[in-house]
């Protein structure tokens, strides 16, 4: 086999492709809403056109007697009208040989679901907004000639393995920290390893002005309503026992990197509710513990000490059908450590001369429990929640707080549904506004 037709795959793809299962597929969904439905015939040459862009997603994931790796494959992405539930199972034995995402449309909504294990979402938001501008050249021609939402990265930089490029073995790592076990959301999971998705829109500068008034940021304030539905849901006599946001940490914010490929690491902020605190008392904590565990010097810590663990030699020489099992046993460990996981993609900027095409964005991840994406486009903030909870008076708190507040709140809902029934469709949209 040549060099250059397969890549190693990253530290943080090798825990994906371990843990992965029917619930947690280790997968998530970006989604661009456009204000006209979809031509099925011009998205399908867009995506072609967007897949020779970027080679390095056209791959397929194999199993190497050591580890996985990823090879190029001749399997050509397709276009379908929506017909699964979001973040499918895209790295399962029935996918090798295949691609893993796909790209689907409903209506006027064009998704793009990913595989974890070959890009994160910062890869993936441009492999998006590329099929979009492909899509947008050809549905109106002549208008957006000179149109271009990609980074301009080379193909070497887009292919890099940030965090081999960034490792250095010369250096001393302190050992890492015990995580402490977390509260986790109590009751029954849905049947049929479903998930609930769940879309909120809001006006973002709302959002901020409640934000700014305690003085946080804009996730710390999110991130502390959360924590706070999650108390007021927890039974008294688990109080004693902390509740764990997981953050993941976009590394290209810490190091010159343009890669496509996973380049991130995760930050966990707690709070013990064992006495009373405020919103605006847990917000700022919540922004203080983020912004200790964001200094450079830190994420640098953090990020080594993962990378240090792969270039150990035994470790490299344990073969596959052991090492995963291992993966997989101390992921679910780390797993314990946390409640929920809030992901914020941030500002979604694209050029100013295709706004009056886009309505906007969204995304969900796959998960076991709860996690919660944020972003940002115009002065929409969009909050995409997957739950595997059948009891979401969680969410529920986490919604009302909002409406209490005043603010004006669009939310969309799947149904969770009976084995062999057809996809859940989106409810009809609510407004809370109090």
């Amino acid at each position: 086999m040549a060099k250059d037709t397969w890549y190693r795959v990253d530290n943080v793809a090798k825990v994906f492709l371990a843990s992965a299962n029917e619930r947690d597929t280790r997968s998530f969904r970006m989604s661009c809403t456009l204000k006209e439905d979809i031509d099925e015939e011009i998205l399908g040459r867009a995506v072609l056109a967007a897949a020779k862009e970027r080679p390095q997603y056209q791959v397929t994931i194999l199993r190497g007697f050591f580890w996985h790796y990823m090879e190029h494959t001749d399997d050509l992405p397709t276009v379908e009208k929506e017909s699964t539930a979001p973040c499918p199972m895209l790295i399962d034995r029935k996918t090798f040989g295949k691609l893993h995402y796909q790209i689907s449309y409903y209506n006027n909504r064009i998704n793009l679901d990913f595989s974890h294990a070959i890009a994160d979402g910062n890869g993936a938001i441009e492999f998006l907004n590329l099929i979009v501008s492909h899509y947008l050249k050809l549905r109106y021609p002549g208008k957006y000639d000179t149109l271009l939402m990609t980074s301009g990265a080379s193909e070497a930089d887009l292919e890099q393995d940030s965090f081999k490029q960034f490792y250095s073995s010369g250096r001393k790592y302190k050992s890492v920290s015990k995580t402490k076990r977390a509260y986790h959301i109590r009751g029954a999971k849905y049947p049929y390893h479903q998930t609930q998705f769940m879309e909120l829109h809001m006006p973002v500068k709302e959002v901020l002005t409640r934000a700014k008034a305690i003085g946080v940021s804009l996730t710390s304030y999110v991130g502390a309503v959360l924590m706070t539905a999650i108390f007021k849901d927890m039974p008294v006599l688990m109080r004693k026992q902390p509740v764990t946001v997981s953050m993941p940490v976009n590394l290209r914010n810490y190091y010159p990197s343009k890669t496509s490929r996973n380049f991130f690491n995760s930050v966990n902020v707690s709070q013990n509710f064992c006495t009373d605190a405020t919103l605006e008392e847990v917000a700022k904590k919540y922004q203080e513990d983020l912004k200790a565990q964001l200094t450079p010097e830190a994420v640098e810590e953090k990020m080594l000490n993962y990378e240090k663990m792969e270039s150990e030699l035994y470790i490299r020489l344990i073969p596959l059908f052991i090492k995963n099992p291992v993966v997989n046993a101390v992921n679910k460990k780390i797993a314990k450590s946390v409640t929920a996981v809030v992901s914020n993609l941030g500002v979604l900027k694209i050029p100013e001369e295709v706004s009056e095409d886009i309505e906007s964005y969204s995304a969900f991840c796959s998960t076991s429990s709860l996690f919660v994406v944020l972003s940002t486009f115009r002065d929409d903030l969009v909050i995409g929640i997957s739950n595997a909870y059948r009891n979401t008076q969680v969410i529920r708190d986490f919604v009302k707080h909002f409406a209490d507040e005043g603010i004006e709140i669009t939310l969309y809902s799947t149904e969770p549904y009976e084995e062999g029934a057809e996809i859940p469709k989106r409810k009809k949209e609510k407004k809370a506004k109090k």
